[in-house]
């Protein structure tokens, strides 16, 4: 599966920003992420949406300032990203997780094994 992150920029602190992730090549696993990868900071996890019904998970950093959503149709995720700050900088990656990967560790990082390429996202404040 190769997935094609896309979207980002740079915007002023309170700016909106939508990311999309492309997949193809195959079926995307059991959930779909978005993580982030801020300078001299560990990657983490923004959001997740499992595939089949729509369920979400949030960071506590970004709840209720960003959506995760998918299309089925255009095998797409999106990170609607509203209410940025400086902090929010980073670089933004979408991955797809294992087939089998269950609800309680859909979160780590670790479960998700095709990554797409990353989209910078700079928030000025």
């Amino acid at each position: 599966v190769q997935l094609q992150a896309s979207g980002g920029g740079l915007v002023q602190a309170g700016d909106s920003l939508r990311l999309s992730c492309v997949a193809s090549g195959g079926t995307v696993g059991r959930y779909v992420g978005w993580f982030r990868q801020a300078p001299g900071k560990e990657r983490e996890t923004a959001a997740v949406i499992k595939w089949s019904d729509g369920n979400t998970l949030y960071a506590g950093s970004v709840k209720g300032r960003f959506t995760i959503s998918r299309d089925k149709a255009k095998n797409t995720v999106y990170l609607q990203m509203n209410g940025l700050k400086p902090e929010d900088t980073a670089v933004y990656y979408c991955a797809s997780s294992r087939t089998s990967t269950i609800h309680s560790a859909s979160f780590d990082p670790d479960n998700y094994i095709y990554w797409g390429q990353g989209t910078q996202v700079t928030v000025s404040s």
